[in-house]
């Protein structure tokens, strides 16, 4: 892995591992309760590299209801893009765009494209949750444009869906130490992992203090985190259910995501009242 990707890396982990697929309907046109968002939300985060403000990152809903294959739609969003210094020698201008069915909260369609130094890749997927397939289009710069149709599970997820599926689901359910089994569909790969829930902690962020869900996901063999549990993910304590806090050690430093302004949320946050 390149080294540029050292800074949002945690916030593209963090969207691949919420990929659920646990309490998951066996019907494909399933329907999910879902009171924790609606259009016109936005979150926005700094990410830091130790001390130093490295990057800026943006998880949005459009204020208006899209139709994707004749389906109703949330339209989600995620940028990330280098700030400062960083911005001269790794250049980062990233975009996931998720269309997602306001009743099942699965992906009608996924669109991907990469900015990062000299590096280009534009991808498009859409999903047909009745066949159980994927059709990706991929264009890389001068590179002939790819189509590819993909075999995947029922009920699939992709990077960015998964993220609001979460936030559907009640940990209130769920008791510390309990092993959460998730797979998802990324990269033109279907690929599952464990998350443990750690239990409820108070986190300190830019936005405030905020009771927070704690997550960590169990970590694969790789060269860049610097061991298995070297993720935590921190989703508030409330209807909400937003990530507010990611930290991640790796192997060249330390890296936190840190929630420092929102907007349109459809429940109070759950902040800490200051004396």
């Amino acid at each position: 892995m390149n080294r540029h990707w050292l800074l949002l890396t945690p916030l593209l982990f963090l969207l691949s591992m919420l990929l659920v697929a646990f309490n998951f309907p066996t019907d494909a046109a399933r329907s999910t309760l879902n009171t924790s968002f609606t259009h016109g939300e936005t979150l926005n985060y700094k990410v830091h590299y130790g001390l130093i403000n490295a990057a800026e990152a943006t998880i949005e809903l459009s204020d208006e209801i899209h139709h994707v294959n004749e389906r109703p739609c949330y339209k989600a969003t995620v940028t990330g893009r280098t700030t400062g210094s960083f911005d001269y020698f790794m250049r980062i201008r990233d975009t996931w765009r998720s269309y997602i069915d306001t009743t099942s909260i699965l992906p009608q369609k996924f669109f991907r494209n990469i900015e990062e130094n000299k590096y280009r890749k534009r991808e498009t997927v859409d999903f047909d949750h009745v066949r159980d397939i994927a059709s990706v289009e991929t264009r890389r710069k001068t590179d002939p444009v790819r189509h590819d149709t993909f075999k995947v599970p029922n009920n699939i997820q992709d990077i960015v869906s998964g993220f609001y599926f979460l936030r559907t689901v009640n940990f209130d359910q769920h008791r510390a130490g309990d092993v959460i089994r998730l797979q998802g569909f990324f990269d033109e790969e279907v690929f599952s992992i464990n998350v443990i829930y750690k239990g409820r902690e108070t986190v300190e962020t830019k936005a405030g203090t905020i009771r927070a869900f704690r997550l960590v996901p169990k970590l694969p063999d790789n060269k860049l985190f610097r061991s298995e549990n070297a993720v935590s993910v921190y989703l508030s304590d409330d209807r909400n259910k937003i990530p507010v806090l990611i930290e991640a050690e790796m192997l060249v430093g330390s890296v936190k995501i840190d929630l420092y302004k929102y907007q349109g949320l459809k429940n109070r946050l759950n902040l800490v009242a200051q004396n």
